[in-house]
């Protein structure tokens, strides 16, 4: 489709500074900048004339209350156009187009005579935006106290969101009018326990998604957050604006910053169709390319691992009942529970190898957990000494025989500064047993004590690991972070990230509603994959010490979240025990790709139904997942992204007609047709359900078996 592309550059001087307007355009988009009669820069952002964000203010308060947000007047500006193409190493799509026009605005408060850019871009779907601090006559550093970046929405919207928090993101999705949320009495139902809000209780996070009366799709986040805490927004019920609310220290400065330097993105991402949202690219382009010149290491892999069996109370993290169970000798005694034990991962070798995937990951097997958690201790793991039942040497060389990987588990307990003292000698102990890969984990309090998960110290230290990691070839996983924000550009050895609620709340609580893996695409999901563990299958009475705890899903549902939860890194989660007992429907994450040269979104609406269909990279493979909310739906689709003249095999996995997630979630069929790019299937979606389908080149034998769609 030919695009129609405008770029204005309107300057209107009417001798005062407050009355320069300037305007930037692309397709459906307009950004419009000006000066308040105070001298405050504003601007606004229309789709389609339709207005997405009224005057908003713009500025900084620095600390001692020295407002950076007035008295402004324009200086000059400049105006550019770009428009390239650039293959991400890992990802949805080969080919990535980055194509905006970019408007920067340069302003000097009077009275100060410091200097400060505003940097706008505008996309074909959205306005990235950020803050740049030039080199100051007579300051170079600033302590921030408040950024005073405002959305000021057109409507009182549809709004998906979860609480502000400074330390976690792992709630449940509230869906009401932006006007409706208040934090202050809401209790996560699923665990029993008061949400550990930040003090504001109007703060909701990022990635925002919100549907307008009018049918225009928001979303609100930030891109490529380096060196600066994490964006919360308050919200202000009377006049529907958002306020960015940034997570403080432990002195409760916000940020701070030595000139010169610049702020992350702020990113509005806006169609008329949810579709388009999901298929966006900004968050990604708005990221530096990969500090990583060689990347030939870097390879996407699907994993199984113990770590359910010690979700479900199977076995445990810990060799010993407690801390205090030693015998005469000070020598830890077994608790006979303990998952990580090298007969057992051995098991968990020869699924793998058996079953086309590539990796294992063990959890528990490093001592310290008998007295790791909610103590605020700084040196609980050195990441080095094994338990006395996990053979690090022998583990390693079974995997090697079997041409699996093992996977490192590092988990800091929050302890940042212990992990940094530790991060070249972790490392360095992973490539001597060959551990090319590793997932983090930070549980608790942080420790510098006082700072928060999200706040600036954390982010720079994720941003260190990252570097180290890159250092020693290592890919990394990175759980209880703060939400990403498409750093996988730069440091693509960060190959996933936890940073939401994920499958595990089915396991240690009462779980999440059905509709969650439909608004993850369009909030969490938005600024990075997620490690989100999919692919369970024993759906009922999987907690022997909870015999009631059920998944809010099908069978079928699981499957298709490999294709609708995007990760390079994709867990097998379940018990090898239980593939087993569902060999066909294990088929499909055997099959499944976990690299992609092509995406398409097929239908998509927010807390309802995702629709995706992906091309597996280099491979004439096609794999298609569709998942629903707890209301059953038919999704009508065509084949149309199949290359023409070509006969393909499509094998669906349905909900039986029978199926429900509450009553009879592992019910499932299999079938198998011949399509083309003129087929067209309509797929029958259980509550809670879904459909997965794999399309590979027909074979001449299976041309003749196999009927048509």
């Amino acid at each position: 489709m030919k695009r129609t592309i405008i770029f204005l550059l309107v300057i209107i001087i009417t001798g005062s500074s407050f009355a320069q307007s300037l305007t930037a355009s692309m397709d459906r988009i307009k950004l419009a900048f000006s000066l308040n009669e105070n001298g405050t820069p504003i601007y606004s952002v229309t789709f389609n004339d339709k207005p997405v964000i009224k005057p908003s203010s713009l500025g900084f308060v620095f600390i001692n209350n020295d407002n950076f947000n007035s008295g402004f007047e324009v200086t000059g500006s400049d105006t550019t156009s770009h428009d390239d193409t650039w293959q991400p190493v890992w990802g949805e799509v080969k080919n990535i187009r980055n194509h905006y026009n970019q408007l920067t605005v340069h302003l000097k408060q009077k009275n100060t005579n410091r200097l400060l850019d505003i940097e706008f871009r505008v996309f074909a779907e959205g306005v990235g935006f950020r803050y740049v601090f030039p080199l100051q006559p007579n300051l170079k550093y600033f302590i921030v106290s408040d950024e005073l970046t405002q959305f000021a929405l057109a409507g009182d919207h549809k709004t998906f969101w979860i609480p502000g928090d400074y330390d976690s993101n792992e709630y449940p999705y509230t869906t009401s009018k932006l006007s409706e949320v208040n934090n202050k009495a809401l209790v996560d139902k699923s665990t029993d326990i008061a949400v550990r809000v930040a003090p504001d209780s109007f703060a909701v996070q990022t990635p925002l998604m919100m549907k307008s009366d009018d049918g225009l799709y928001i979303n609100i986040h930030e891109a490529a957050l380096l060196n600066y805490p994490a964006m919360q927004l308050h919200v202000d019920h009377i006049s529907l604006t958002l306020s960015s609310n940034l997570v403080p220290d432990a002195v409760s400065n916000k940020a701070y910053l030595h000139a010169p330097c610049h702020t992350p993105w702020r990113t509005i991402i806006v169609s008329d169709k949810a579709t388009d949202i999901l298929a966006s690219k900004m968050i990604l382009n708005l990221n530096d390319p990969s500090v990583i010149i060689n990347t030939s290491w870097i390879k996407p892999m699907k994993f199984i691992g113990v770590w359910w069996e010690m979700q479900t109370g199977k076995g445990t993290w810990s060799y010993a009942n407690s801390a205090d169970d030693k015998d005469a000798n000070g020598n830890l005694i077994p608790g006979g529970k303990h998952s990580a034990n090298t007969a057992n991962v051995k098991r968990y070798i020869d699924f793998a190898a058996a079953n086309n995937i590539k990796g294992v990951l063990v959890e528990g097997w490093n001592v310290g957990w008998e007295d790791w958690f909610g103590n605020w201790k700084e040196n609980v793991f050195d990441f080095v000494t094994p338990y006395p039942d996990f053979d690090v040497k022998g583990i390693e060389a079974y995997a090697h025989s079997k041409g699996v990987e093992m996977i490192m588990h590092n988990e800091t307990s929050g302890s940042a500064t212990n992990y940094e003292r530790q991060m070249d000698t972790a490392y360095k102990f992973m490539k001597e047993f060959g551990y090319n890969s590793v997932k983090t984990g930070y549980v608790g309090k942080i420790i510098p004590r006082g700072e928060h998960h999200d706040g600036q110290w954390m982010v720079n230290h994720y941003e260190r690991v990252a570097q180290k990691t890159a250092a020693y070839h290592i890919m990394v996983d990175m759980h209880e972070p703060m939400r990403p924000t498409g750093v996988q550009r730069t440091y693509p050895n960060w190959l996933a990230s936890e940073a939401a609620r994920g499958n595990e709340y089915n396991a240690f609580s009462n779980g999440t509603a059905p509709d969650h893996e439909t608004i993850l695409p369009f909030t969490r999901l938005m600024g990075g994959p997620m490690d989100y563990t999919p692919g369970i299958f024993k759906l009922k009475n999987y907690n022997p010490n909870v015999p009631d705890r059920q998944m809010h899903s099908t069978l079928a549902k699981q499957l298709a979240l490999y294709v609708t939860m995007y990760s390079p890194l994709q867990m097998a989660a379940d018990l090898p025990e239980n593939y087993e007992a569902h060999k066909d429907a294990f088929q499909f994450i055997k099959d499944v790709a976990v690299d992609w040269d092509n995406t398409k979104i097929l239908a998509a609406e927010p807390g309802d139904y995702v629709a995706i269909a992906r091309k597996q990279k280099a491979s004439d493979n096609w794999f298609i997942g569709a998942v629903t909310d707890e209301n059953k739906r038919e999704i009508t689709t065509d084949f149309s992204f199949l290359d023409p003249g070509k006969k393909y095999v499509a094998t669906i996995y349905a909900d039986a007609d029978d199926a429900d997630w509450q009553s009879n979630p592992e019910a499932y069929t299999i079938k198998q047709f011949i399509v083309t790019n003129t087929s067209h299937i309509t797929l029958k979606l259980a509550s809670g359900g879904g459909a997965a389908i794999s399309v590979m080149p027909a074979q001449p034998s299976q041309l003749k078996q196999l009927k048509s769609l």
